[in-house]
């Protein structure tokens, strides 16, 4: 049976979930001119960890269902092994051909949702993820030889296939999360996750420790957006279709190329315009 929200309070949690997503990137951007891929993945776990450690002290521990833990092994594992692709395609190709294949996640979500969860979107809602969808492409695939760059660069490039990939991970993960969350708490669910991925990325980040030394704040600022991120995500997952909130959250690309324009001097904004429209005409398609 179509699925409608009741309310719209979950709108204002996922699009914190953008907001702060995008400020993240921000960051992300600055600490890669000194420190690793790796080492960022791994301590902007460490640090959301520990920023939302409090939030649990405020909200308490949970009672646990049985679901728990099979839910926080399948999708901790997964979103390790996504973060480790995620970095292995941006250092193996360009981001305007890597960013854009993560687009393809709510669209997988059509699938992966109502096998997973049995959660259909009513026709409202699939017309606002597929604009999103469609807005979040046009915002990055445009950059360096047109629209079907990302496309053809699948045939002879790595990295957005193993892009693409994450997208796929992600898919599935997301659907695990509510899982896990159903049979836990929002919060605890957060910590958790960061928890189980801090540990599992640990080796990868080990021996890059101290590049840290040079890039402290700018780690600082991307854990604390991580952080952030996965505590407001977790919220509004409580609340709706995972489709909803993942396309939702995809509208950070929006954000980023604000943050873009006005930090960085960016160009290009008025080409990308047709893809802001259509992203937040399908963010009123999903919350009207």
């Amino acid at each position: 049976m179509p699925f409608r929200p009741s309310c719209v309070i979950w709108v204002i949690f996922a699009a914190l979930t953008a907001f702060f997503r995008s400020l993240e990137d921000v960051f992300a951007k600055h600490a890669l001119a000194r420190a690793d891929e790796y080492l960022i993945a791994w301590s902007s776990k460490l640090i959301a960890l520990l920023f939302l450690l409090p939030a649990l002290w405020l909200a308490g521990i949970p009672s646990i269902s049985s679901g728990y833990w099979p839910a926080l092994l399948v999708s901790g594992s997964l979103n390790a092994a996504a973060a480790l692709l995620y970095m292995r395609a941006l250092k193996s190709s360009d981001l305007s051909v890597t960013a854009p294949m993560l687009t393809f996640t709510p669209l997988f979500l059509l699938v992966t949702s109502p096998l997973m969860l049995h959660e259909v979107p009513d026709a409202s809602g699939l017309l606002g993820v597929l604009c999103i969808v469609l807005g979040s492409y046009l915002l990055h695939g445009g950059k360096g030889g047109g629209l079907l760059a990302p496309f053809r660069s699948l045939l002879r490039e790595r990295g957005p296939r193993l892009m693409l990939l994450v997208a796929l991970i992600w898919s599935v993960s997301s659907n695990v999360d509510k899982m896990g969350l159903r049979n836990s708490s929002p919060i605890f669910w957060a910590i958790s996750l960061d928890a189980f991925m801090v540990i599992t990325l640990l080796p990868f980040a080990i021996r890059r420790l101290p590049q840290a030394r040079g890039a402290g704040l700018s780690l600082l600022l991307v854990g604390v957006f991580a952080g952030l991120t996965v505590l407001h995500h977790m919220i509004a997952l409580s609340m709706t279709l995972v489709a909803y909130l993942i396309a939702i959250k995809r509208t950070s690309a929006l954000l980023s190329v604000l943050w873009g324009w006005l930090i960085f001097r960016e160009k290009g904004m008025r080409t990308r315009l047709p893809g802001a429209a259509l992203m937040v005409l399908g963010v009123l398609l999903i919350t009207l």
